[in-house]
């Protein structure tokens, strides 16, 4: 069979248990979550196992030290996944919700109604605890997903979606409700996003290269899931203190991921006060400087920033800053560089506040907070699919409400047109 046709046969099944998870009660829902996580916890050594297969392909590939983080699964990571599985499942059914519902002049009863996507590719990359919270989602949400996940991750997430497998069938449910690609070769993501009429959505979520191969060719709605080039500005009059804290969590707490801040911008007022301040606390922890002219009168022994600085999504230890001479020219910077993804601002200014809220366009703007909070779970949503960099359909962390349409249901008493 060619692998054409073995991505379709897979498709297709997945359409068909699309058909069932729609009509899954609330409670049989959260008995199968519930049974995951228990599962997730009880497996935690057969996945640590599968993972170290995976870590050791990314030493002798050669990843970044980011990458292995992202794709590592140690205990702790594990019962955070099981944790997600509970969390998603204390969540609200999205499913058959009443949206909205009026009465026609000729007594017909409109009811607008909350309803699956249907069948949802997410091509991914790294992270394997990824492929959890997709799947956790989906079965909550009432859809069938197909995940496609990296080289990287394959054993990883291969497990993963075996557990889930495993409980769907325990429930007497499609185990095609949550199912994994199981080849790593590039040629299925492009037989994937072709299949019209059995795929409802694909979402990628990786580097620029594959999200816009896939936007280019796919034949399906996309949700982008862009890069994440995120800025923390910190404004004249800022509590330095408090600044410092930010700027430092936002780029090391977690530097290979999407909310991590991949440029500081300052303004120069403050400038001489605070570089120093953070330059100390980003080499303390390991992390390498590269900034503009201005910056680097005042940091001496840092590198000087490339244009493309600016543009690139770093995900590792590596922090451009930039010398601003105004709220306005920050913004600017924001505008002219931002992927839309996450921004912050630390001021006491009220005004300067409400300045940056309201002219920077991004999915998630933070005022005196860290980038890092741009996370479902930090958003009360539970797990998220990802951090949509879009504006229609769903934006900023993708949850639950994120993966369902609606559809109308009108009720008459025998009323006809004329």
């Amino acid at each position: 069979m060619s692998l054409r046709d073995t991505i379709k046969k897979l498709v297709v099944k997945s359409k068909k248990a699309s058909i069932q998870s729609a009509v899954l009660s609330t409670d049989k829902k959260n008995k199968i979550l519930k049974a995951v996580a228990q599962e997730l916890r009880k497996s935690a050594q057969k996945i640590q196992i599968e993972n170290q297969k995976d870590l050791d392909y990314a030493k002798k590939a050669k990843l970044s030290s980011a990458m292995i983080d992202r794709l590592t699964l140690d205990p702790s990571r594990i019962e955070g996944m099981a944790s997600s599985v509970e969390e998603v499942q204390k969540l609200e059914d999205p499913i058959a919700k009443i949206l909205g519902q009026h009465k026609t002049d000729n007594g017909l009863k409109i009811r607008k109604v909350s309803v699956p996507l249907g069948v949802i590719v997410i091509i991914y990359e790294s992270r394997p605890n990824v492929t959890s919270e997709c799947a956790s989602l989906c079965i909550k949400s009432g859809n069938a997903v197909v995940l496609r996940g990296g080289k990287e991750a394959f054993h990883s997430n291969k497990i993963i979606t075996s557990i889930y497998r495993k409980v769907l069938k325990k429930f007497g449910v499609s185990e095609d409700v949550v199912s994994l690609v199981q080849t790593t070769d590039r040629a299925a993501v492009d037989f994937l996003i072709q299949m019209e009429g059995l795929v409802n959505l694909v979402i990628p979520r990786g580097g620029e290269t594959l999200i816009q191969r896939v936007v280019q060719n796919s034949r399906v709605p996309v949700i982008k899931h862009y890069k994440g080039i995120c800025h923390v500005y910190i404004d004249k009059d800022a509590d330095l203190k408090q600044a410092e804290k930010i700027a430092v969590n936002a780029k090391v707490q977690r530097p290979g991921v999407c909310n991590a801040c991949e440029t500081l911008l300052v303004h120069k007022s403050v400038a001489k006060r605070f570089l120093p301040l953070i330059e100390k606390k980003l080499i303390e922890e390991g992390c390498e400087i590269r900034g503009d002219v201005n910056t680097k009168k005042i940091l001496k022994n840092i590198k000087k920033a490339s244009k493309e600085d600016w543009s690139t999504e770093y995900l590792d230890l590596i922090l451009s800053i930039r010398t601003v001479d105004s709220i306005e020219e920050a913004i600017d910077h924001i505008q002219t560089f931002g992927s839309g993804h996450t921004e912050a601002i630390v001021t006491k200014n009220k005004k300067a506040e409400d300045k940056f809220v309201r002219r920077v366009d991004s999915s998630s703007v933070m005022v005196n907070a860290s980038t890092r909070f741009a996370d479902g779970n930090q958003y009360g949503l539970g797990a998220e699919i990802g951090i949509s960099t879009d504006k229609i359909h769903a934006r900023g962390p993708m949850g639950l409400e994120g993966l369902t349409s609606y559809k109308y249901v009108v009720f008459g008493k025998g009323q006809i047109r004329s």
